[in-house]
């Protein structure tokens, strides 16, 4: 990723969250037509453990 998107990013973050809800969905109708490649079982057990691990790096944080 390169800096501006990950300027990008940042911005999003410091949004309130209507705003960013507003952002999302305007993203996700833009990228409806993008030919991206079905997600293999692996592509989705990678996700979803990177998901699991930043949840828990979260209660964590917040214990």
């Amino acid at each position: 990723m390169n800096t501006l998107a990950q300027q990008l990013l940042k911005n999003f973050d410091d949004l309130p969250e209507t705003e960013q809800q507003a952002i999302a969905i305007e993203i996700l109708k833009r990228a409806i037509d993008f030919d991206v490649p079905p997600l293999t079982d692996e592509d989705l057990v990678l996700n979803a453990e990177e998901l699991f691990l930043a949840l828990d790096e979260q209660e964590t944080d917040d214990e």
